[in-house]
């Protein structure tokens, strides 16, 4: 007997399909608390199909959400449906496929693949065979249901489409679906292409079978009239760029014809799709070659793209000019994510690489309307390729630049400045002729009485900062800062938050520079303070964090602690310990707490009291979750990483001054445990804070280690790179500390460190702090670490060359020489690289120097006159030169 609806049953289920149409809250609780009643009846998912697929006499939007209740239980209790409902949905789901109500069948469709994406894929055999075959139904309804369904599936399981766990359905249904590409409706034309692009990316075989078929049928579609296939086309393109170029080589000169028109689209969607293309054409080597001869058509066109859509402009409010009254919405406040503490060092010419982190800071201009969009897309462009094609990109763009940028329209005057930021990176050099006019235009754009103007012109004021700061201070850089400062008191908040971002770039490049000008910075900052709304709050902490680390030291005056600690203070007594909004402030009082140093004393016990609470909470917080996961949350272990960061801050600010805090706390239990964490981020930050204490107090460090070191010998895993950079850093400082109590540890760590220096592609940052490390425990246990030289003394040299002169190459190059005493045939093979490494001394101490003069000299001596004349023919002249002049050898 086929199942059937009990009348009253069905009454129930319509009622509360209804009720959960209602917008009030009670009735909305009472719905949930129904639908939990029902689903204890194992039948209630039948009534919900029923409605679905059989109750015409049902309005549409009822059916459809009947439908959308089920897919819900369907994804949280399927394994649990007895076997004849789950028959009787699978079979009522494929009978009414072709219901003649396009919401319907998108409705079934979407509950075939939520069936089918439980695993039912294998469960399901008759699935994929019956939808194919209802392909090719005369009735249009069920050929359309059967391709939405279809395309649902290939979105949602591609990757076991193209496996054997179904047999290589694939092989079937790739061609089968390449025959619709010429059928008379645009939907179905569109479902076919779609189904098929799901499988570019992986390089499913049974396309790449047919892949010439595929591109055939592509370009035979290429003036479709409807805008969803040509949008579809548009993005088999850009995804075949990336997967195979080689079969669109052949024809690239008519691909990009045809994406020069389509990026030019009147459908929007469309006309972002094709411009894809171009921002994966600029990451191919053949890119240049290709497009060389193009730029003239296009660069107008994405100049053209980079203007404000009329919808976008609505969306932004592009009319309000004063909003700083009205609150932030919360959602509106996008997560932050906290960049863990890396240890790195100081490099010639220039502050210390951050090797690891790739700063995208791409458009940070329209950030609200956080969706891609055709003038992101152009912009993002019209960037890359500035970075390929470099000055060869400015004849087309320059006069252009001429009529946007001081056009009457603001909204095309502000697309020129966007242009101009845009190519700022790629076109640096080409620019710099016109700077001297452009700056000046660019700050009076600061003033513009339309927002978004004066919003852009800080994007991209912020992006030339760097050529700004190179000049004379009056130039530009004192006229930038001083109408910088008054957008950071904007009436407007986006303005407010472009001013904050540029200003924080501006502080990275001019670092001391500023200087002269902190009284009156510090001002304006600390009156934001009171001024600005939530999510602009969190980007002024970022400016006065970044001011800190710029100005360091200097900033540890008494007037200018008494302008800014007082707000901060305040924030920080404010916020509860569950506030997210600690990360940032957590992370400027780091800054300004190592700039402060000892000025920041007054200030630090509270400080240091409230980081430790924190780590401890989350510590308790993470034992309750992993011994009962059912009746606790897993807590948020940023908390922590952000906290010992600031831990590090306060050791490394007041160095010997935190004695008496960490005497009176357990942070050294808490660290044992942070340090095992199962989370790399937690590890990485405290072994930073391990080095920090290390430096500061290590008597109370020093009882700890026996338990200490094993850990940091497990964490000298490169696969972790910033744990393990952190790790051997930490080593480092303790082994100086420890001097030859060293000794017992040195086999848990030299053999790792040793492997680390020579393996091939390591960041830079990691070979440093390694090479760093192994000249120090060589430095304080020569006998244990000697013998190793031959295997790591070329890495360690090449390494080390272009480091600045400070304590830790002091350290470690002390080792090197104490260890070639100790084992001077093992630098022999590789002396050249030792020579070389000497040479890029500025001033070493002068007994150093001495280190260095009896090693060249005692070379020298061993080998005789002239073999080591034929020895020194091999370096380059430079090289000769600084050895003769330093060591007169």
């Amino acid at each position: 007997m086929e199942w059937q609806p009990d009348e009253q049953g069905l009454q129930q289920v319509l009622q509360l399909l209804k009720d959960s149409q209602s917008p009030d809250t009670a009735t909305q609780r009472a719905v949930q608390e129904k639908l939990e009643q029902l689903n204890q009846f194992p039948d209630f998912n039948n009534y919900l199909i029923f409605v679905l697929t059989s109750l015409k006499s049902e309005d549409e939007p009822t059916r459809s959400l009947s439908g959308l209740i089920l897919k819900n239980n369907v994804k949280a209790h399927y394994q649990n449906f007895p076997p004849n409902v789950a028959d009787f949905i699978k079979r009522e789901c494929l009978n009414n496929i072709g219901d003649p109500s396009p919401l319907i069948r998108a409705t079934i469709g979407i509950l075939i693949t939520t069936i089918a994406s439980k695993g039912e894929l294998q469960m399901w055999p008759e699935l994929l065979p019956q939808l194919c075959n209802l392909l090719n139904s005369e009735d249009y309804n069920t050929c359309e249901g059967s391709f939405g369904a279809l395309q649902k599936i290939c979105e949602d399981s591609s990757e076991l489409l193209d496996s054997d766990a179904l047999n290589r359905p694939l092989n079937i249904m790739i061609p089968k679906f390449l025959q619709f590409f010429k059928h008379c409706s645009p939907k179905i034309r569109s479902h076919a292409i779609a189904c098929v692009n799901q499988f570019i990316i992986g390089r499913a075989q049974a396309l790449m079978d047919n892949i010439d078929t595929f591109i055939e049928s592509l370009f035979a579609l290429a003036g479709d009239e409807d805008s969803e296939v040509r949008k579809n086309v548009c993005r088999a393109l850009v995804m075949l760029l990336e997967v195979r170029i080689d079969r669109l080589i052949p024809h690239m000169h008519s691909i990009i014809q045809y994406m020069l028109q389509r990026t030019q689209d009147p459908d929007e969607n469309v006309a972002l799709e094709a411009c894809e293309f171009w921002l994966t054409l600029a990451e191919q080597p053949i890119c240049k070659e290709a497009l060389s001869g193009h730029l003239v058509q296009l660069i107008p066109i994405l100049v053209n793209g980079m203007k404000y859509s009329e919808i976008d402009i609505i969306l932004l409010k592009g009319d309000v000019e004063e909003d700083e009254t009205v609150p932030d919405s919360e959602q509106d406040i996008k997560p932050r994510f906290h960049k863990s503490r890396t240890v790195t060092l100081q490099h010639e010419g220039g502050e210390g690489e951050e090797g690891e982190d790739i700063d995208d800071d791409e458009d940070d201009d329209d950030d609200t309307l956080s969706d891609w969009n055709l003038r992101k897309c152009s912009a993002a462009a019209l960037d890359v390729l500035a970075n390929v094609f470099r000055e060869e990109l400015l004849p087309h763009l320059l006069p252009l630049l001429k009529g946007l940028l001081f056009h009457p329209d603001w909204v095309i005057k502000e697309s020129g400045i966007l242009v101009l930021g845009a190519i700022a990176e790629g076109c640096m050099q080409g620019m710099v002729p016109y700077l001297p006019e452009l700056i000046p235009h660019l700050i009076l754009c600061l003033c513009d009485k339309k927002a978004l103007v004066r919003s852009i012109a800080c994007w991209t004021l912020s992006r030339y900062a760097h050529w700004v700061v190179s000049q004379p201070p009056d130039a530009h850089l004192k006229p930038l800062m001083t109408e910088l400062l008054k957008r950071i008191l904007d009436g407007n908040k986006r303005v407010q938050e472009a001013a904050c971002s540029a200003f924080a770039t501006l502080e990275e490049e001019a670092c001391t520079e500023l200087v002269p000008y902190l009284s009156f910075i510090l001002d304006t900052l600390v009156f934001a303070f009171g001024k600005y709304q939530h999510k602009n709050l969190l980007i002024l902490y970022d400016a006065i964090g970044t001011l800190a680390d710029s100005v360091g030291h200097h900033l540890n005056q008494p007037e200018y602690i008494q302008k800014l600690m007082p707000p901060l203070i305040a924030k920080w007594n404010e916020l509860k310990d569950e506030d997210k909004d600690l990360f940032p402030l957590l992370e400027c009082l780091s800054s300004v707490a190592t700039a402060l140093q000892s000025g920041f004393l007054p200030y630090c016990e509270p400080v240091y009291q409230r980081c430790v609470t924190l780590v401890q909470k989350t510590l308790a917080q993470a034992m309750m979750y992993s011994q009962q996961p059912d009746q606790y949350e897993a807590p948020d272990k940023d908390f922590m990483i952000v906290a010992l960061d600031l831990l590090s801050g306060l050791a490394e600010g007041l160095g010997g001054h935190v004695d008496s805090l960490v005497a009176r706390s357990n942070i050294m239990t808490l660290l044992f445990q942070c340090m095992q964490d199962t989370m790399p981020e937690v590890r990485q930050s405290s072994f930073a804070l391990l080095g920090d204490l290390t430096k500061a107090c290590f008597p109370h460090v020093k009882p700890c280690i026996a338990e200490f070191m094993p850990i940091l010998g497990t964490n000298l895993n490169p696969e972790f790179i910033s744990v393990c950079n952190n790790a051997t850093w930490a080593i480092g400082e303790i082994c100086m500390q420890m001097g030859v109590e060293m000794q017992p540890y040195i086999p848990m760590v030299l053999n790792q460190l040793v492997e680390i220096i020579n393996r091939p592609n390591t960041p830079k940052t990691l070979l440093e702090n390694t090479a760093i490390t192994i000249g120090r425990l060589g430095y304080v246990c020569p006998q244990e670490v000697a013998p190793m030289l031959p295997q790591f003394i070329r890495p360690w040299c090449t390494s080390l060359r272009n480091i600045r002169d400070n304590e830790e190459k002091d350290s470690a190059f002390r080792g090197i020489c104490i260890m070639i005493g100790v084992n001077p045939g093992g630098v022999v093979q590789d002396f050249i690289f030792f020579c070389d490494a000497v040479a890029s001394w500025v001033n070493p101490k002068d007994d150093l120097r001495d280190m260095f003069y009896k090693i060249l000299h005692g070379f020298k001596e061993q080998v005789g006159e002239d073999n080591w004349q034929q020895f020194s023919e091999q370096f380059p002249p430079l090289l000769k030169e600084r050895l003769a002049a330093c060591y007169g050898v």
